[in-house]
């Protein structure tokens, strides 16, 4: 049962048939799937015991009514899937479960209400396919078998053996297709709700959240910005929310996840320069367009760190079309119906850093830089020389009060305080408007057209 008190138990009376005339089937007393209310969240719990846990046409039935008095009544769903899939007894009309099943959850979606899967073992098949698969944030028990053909279908129809560690939660993680492995299927749903603190891990080696004096030159201003143990985005997202859930992502430069700030909901992407070498992969765009999504279909704002000298430029994320996830990102922010806040907190390099840049409110620490480009890529272009990096610094007007100066952001928040840097975060949440993005892009640019 969902691990909170059940208010009230739903279709408890629903029965399939035999559709198929199939011989000796019948269809169970207690179907395969259990769904009702707690007092904070609809549900459907699959049961195992109850032939495998398969889907026919009594238990999408039951799913699907679910999602829509779920949709109605304004709750967020939370299933709990354990299933070797569709129902053979039924043929396709137990296929067409997945379809219904599917289009319910999606409803559910687009009336901006969470949902969240938690996966027991098994839960494979036409339920991981359809539901399961769709619930905005995901999760699974250690050890879970997690595919969409079990284990054993694929080896008998392909004949060859699975690797090791194929088809498990642990790989499903690892992979990016759920947000966490957890045993404690209870404490991630409350966290995932808001309905208790769950904060952020800070990284091992922590981060710096003051800063050391540098000369006051715009070069200056970059190698302060560079520093290796300066806090980056992650570490500024583990110091202001008291909640975090992860949404999973596969790139380690780009983090996401749905926090608590200040008692508020937010959506969060940070980057982390100090994971790999601090430059996003294509699929980190996606991530950012995930959790971007996700905040404007919860009416929930957006909150971005910024820190990275730029996108990776490398042959494999050429391959996998990194400008096009940037310009999908841009797309995304643009399109974006919620309040939106970024800030620079370190260095923010070129298109790849301005990607989680366009937002109603665009903020940068005293002693962060953002640039068209590297001071050192700015040298080897048009000097020939990287080694006059230095004195391309200032030419780029990168630093805070140049950006300020420009109009390109609307404040400076004050270093080494951390304090001002939750009250300007906090405060822009709350200040800004959806469309200022574009007000203030548009400002900066029509002081320079004649």
């Amino acid at each position: 049962m969902p691990p909170h008190p059940i208010e009230a138990e739903w279709d408890r009376d629903v029965r399939g048939d035999n559709p198929l005339e199939w011989p000796d089937y019948k269809p169970p007393e207690d179907e395969s799937v259990v769904t009702g209310r707690t007092q904070q969240y609809a549900f459907a719990e699959g049961r195992f015991d109850v032939m495998g846990g398969s889907m026919g046409a009594a238990h999408g039935e039951k799913v699907v009514r679910a999602y829509r008095r779920a949709t109605e009544e304004r709750l967020p769903m939370v299933v709990l899937p354990a299933s070797g899939g569709a129902r053979m007894q039924e043929g396709m009309v137990s296929l067409i479960q997945m379809a219904r099943t599917s289009s319910a959850a999606a409803a559910h979606g687009r009336a901006g209400l969470l949902s969240l899967a938690f996966m027991r073992s098994p839960t494979t098949g036409g339920i991981y396919a359809s539901y399961a698969s769709l619930a905005d944030l995901r999760a699974a028990e250690p050890g879970a078998t997690i595919g969409f053909a079990g284990p054993r279908v694929v080896e008998l129809t392909t004949g060859a053996r699975l690797p090791d560690g194929a088809h498990t939660a642990e790989s499903a993680y690892e992979n990016g297709l759920i947000d966490a492995v957890t045993s404690d299927g209870g404490a991630w749903i409350e966290g995932a709700l808001g309905l208790r603190e769950a904060p952020l891990a800070p990284r091992r080696f922590g981060g710096v959240f003051g800063h050391t004096t540098f000369d006051d030159s715009a070069w200056g201003e970059v190698e302060q910005a560079r520093l290796p143990f300066r806090a980056s985005g992650i570490d500024w997202a583990a110091r202001l929310c008291s909640s975090w859930t992860e949404l999973r992502g596969v790139d380690p430069v780009v983090r996401a996840g749905l926090a608590t700030i200040e008692a508020g909901r937010v959506v969060v992407v940070a980057m982390d320069r100090h994971a790999l070498d601090g430059r996003p992969r294509p699929e980190g765009y996606r991530l950012a367009q995930r959790a971007i999504a996700l905040a404007g279909r919860l009416s929930l704002p957006l909150l971005t760190f910024i820190d990275t000298p730029g996108a990776d430029p490398s042959a494999s994320s050429e391959a996998d079309g990194v400008a096009g996830e940037i310009a999908r990102t841009f797309a995304a922010m643009a399109e974006l119906p919620t309040t939106s806040v970024s800030v620079c907190v370190g260095e923010g390099g070129s298109g790849g850093a301005l990607a989680l840049g366009h937002t109603d409110r665009l903020l940068i620490q005293e002693h962060a830089v953002f640039s068209v480009i590297t001071p050192e890529g700015a040298a080897a272009i048009l000097e020939r020389d990287a080694g006059k990096a230095p004195e391309l610094a200032a030419r780029l007007k990168l630093t805070s009060s140049d950006l300020l100066q420009l109009g390109i952001v609307d404040a400076v928040v004050p270093e080494p305080d951390p304090t001002a840097m939750r009250l300007a975060v906090v405060g822009a949440l709350n200040d800004a408007t959806p469309g200022d993005r574009d007000r203030r892009a548009d400002r900066a640019t029509a002081r320079w057209i004649r």
